[in-house]
């Protein structure tokens, strides 16, 4: 299989750490969507990454879909329950870790592409308001477990807010989440001494 990515993406990393926690080999192929020279979208007609190509060809993409379809490919550490209540609980969890990152990603996006003249500093704000009630909902929901998102057990959930935590610590450091929100802050260094975050920390630039 090839990973199509980015170092900095954070739907990426949620890719690789699926990867890593399942122990399957892949090639990770380096693609940045905003070049003119990228070719993502003859992988994905939307132009954006994470693209799984497949070792028939063909190609997954949206790191949601491409994450489950790979918890089906080996029993090694399953991340996703089975149907029902439990598996329904870890997609929650991932689906609010991941509107952190829309919000951030949003945020980057009209800090940096966007011209001076155009930015919203109203959309920003809205943006960061999203961020701060999902993090205060997680730290509250946290309040009841021992160990990890869902209870005992490591679960995607685990893996898609430890990247939403490290896309905030690289692209909205001011929010500075760790002084509000403890029992995120207790999370998210438990996941950073697992040697699949460790070893795609998105570097700072």
């Amino acid at each position: 299989m090839k990973l199509i990515g980015s170092l900095t993406s954070p739907y990426v990393r949620k890719t690789r750490i699926v990867l890593a926690e399942k122990k399957l080999e892949y090639e990770f192929v380096l693609d940045n969507v905003w070049a003119q020279d990228s070719n993502i979208q003859q992988y994905n007609p939307l132009g954006k990454v994470p693209c799984l190509i497949m070792d028939d060809g063909g190609a997954l993409f949206d790191s949601r879909v491409i994450v489950e379809y790979l918890d089906t490919l080996s029993p090694v550490g399953r991340l996703l329950p089975q149907p029902g209540r439990e598996r329904a609980a870890v997609k929650c969890w991932e689906a609010i870790a991941d509107g952190i990152l829309d919000a951030a990603v949003a945020i980057n996006i009209e800090n940096v592409r966007r011209e001076p003249q155009y930015r919203s500093q109203a959309w920003v704000d809205r943006q960061y308001g999203k961020i701060e009630a999902a993090l205060d909902h997680m730290n509250g929901a946290l309040e009841e477990q021992a160990a990890f998102c869902t209870g005992v057990n490591f679960s995607l959930a685990d893996i898609a807010v430890g990247c939403a935590l490290g896309y905030l610590d690289l692209r909205c450091e001011e929010l500075a989440w760790r002084r509000k929100y403890p029992q995120l802050q207790r999370l998210e260094e438990k996941l950073r001494g697992r040697p699949s975050f460790a070893s795609t920390m998105p570097p700072r630039s």
